[in-house]
């Protein structure tokens, strides 16, 4: 049984969600082929789908779910699993995607508090262009010790609403 004739499933409805949560996606900055296929897998109820069922459902061709799967791989929000006994992958959409998503954030924020520093060594620290990158770097410092804290309070709560699982 595909996903879209899952029990208890109106094709349409899922769809117009699908369709919805993507245009969220995409006001917030997700590239529009992306957006589609990662709110088609969460709304998944196993979570994964192969190239050929993402295609059917969304109504796109293969070449266009290879790209928005590499983008979302690249991002930490899809992995790629092979089927046993398979050449086919499935591409999984994790319970944590939005922790990994953030964690991978923390990771670019670090490399530019790194060449903020730099810019602020090399412009001087008491020019306007220093001050300026030395603010800049004091707001990624700042948001970096805030998801810092407050992903381990996600953890706390998560374990607390939903298990360890």
């Amino acid at each position: 049984m595909t996903e879209s004739n899952a029990v208890g499933r109106d094709p349409e409805a899922v769809s117009k969600f699908v369709e919805s949560f993507a245009a969220q996606l995409v006001e917030a900055g997700m590239q529009r082929m992306p957006a589609r296929v990662f709110a088609a897998l969460l709304s998944s109820d196993e979570g994964s789908m192969t190239s050929a069922e993402l295609g059917e459902q969304l109504q796109i061709s293969p070449a266009a779910v290879s790209g928005a799967v590499r983008y979302l791989t690249m991002t930490h929000m899809v992995s790629r699993e092979r089927e046993p006994g398979s050449r086919r992958e499935r591409y999984r959409v994790h319970g944590d995607q939005w922790y990994e998503a953030l964690t991978n954030r923390e990771a670019i924020i670090k490399r530019w508090e790194g060449a903020l520093r730099e810019g602020v060594s090399s412009l001087g620290a008491e020019t306007p262009a220093g001050r300026r990158m030395a603010e800049t770097l004091a707001f990624f410092e700042f948001v970096e010790g805030e998801v810092a804290a407050m992903m381990e309070r996600w953890r706390v709560h998560r374990r607390e609403m939903f298990g360890d699982g």
